[in-house]
């Protein structure tokens, strides 16, 4: 079956990429629930940016569903790690989750912790503080979806290109601190 996406792995690579250029040593992630595509791939990608940057690679922690109130409690376990500087989560409503805990703890985002999120939901400007992001273009995917179906009844369907995602920076990340 044929079927159109974004480029999960790029996407969760800008991210990763971001928080180390701006200094930080590591980057935690936070993932989404076991079973979906999306998880993995941002899991995919997080681990290759390390890798690539031979940074020392932290164990993921993962969410058991796409909920803010999923993100807080595995957040307030994260925000016990002793110099933890840097967080990417696999979706913005994750990293709100994760905001909310870092506050709870008593950590300034981003003077303390900088935090990334993944989707640039139309409140992420909005979050405290205004959320740095991975944007997935979700018109472009409609207007393929709509393309792809029309191919597939004129019966000249291809395989799909994946949307390319970028990074929507805002005021949730700085660079570390020494």
């Amino acid at each position: 079956p044929l079927a159109v996406g974004v480029d999960n792995v790029l996407g969760a690579r800008l991210a990763t990429d971001h928080l180390l250029q701006l200094g930080h040593r590591s980057v935690i992630h936070l993932a989404g629930p076991e079973g979906w595509n999306e998880s993995e791939a941002r899991i995919q990608g997080w681990r290759s940016a390390m890798e690539a940057r031979a940074v020392e690679k932290p164990h993921f922690f993962r969410a058991e569903n796409w909920s803010a109130d999923s993100a807080f409690r595995v957040g307030q376990e994260i925000a016990g790690l002793d110099g933890i500087s840097a967080v990417f989560c696999a979706s913005d409503h994750l990293a709100l989750g994760m905001l909310s805990a870092l506050r709870d703890r008593g950590l300034d985002v981003p003077g303390n912790v900088s935090v990334v999120g993944f989707d640039d939901v139309a409140e992420a400007a909005h979050f405290t503080p205004p959320l740095t992001t991975v944007r997935q273009d979700f018109h472009e995917l409609a207007r393929r979806a709509v393309a792809m179906a029309g191919a597939a009844i004129e019966g000249v369907a291809g395989p799909p290109d994946l949307v390319v995602p970028r990074l929507v920076v805002r005021r949730s990340t700085a660079p570390r601190r020494p």
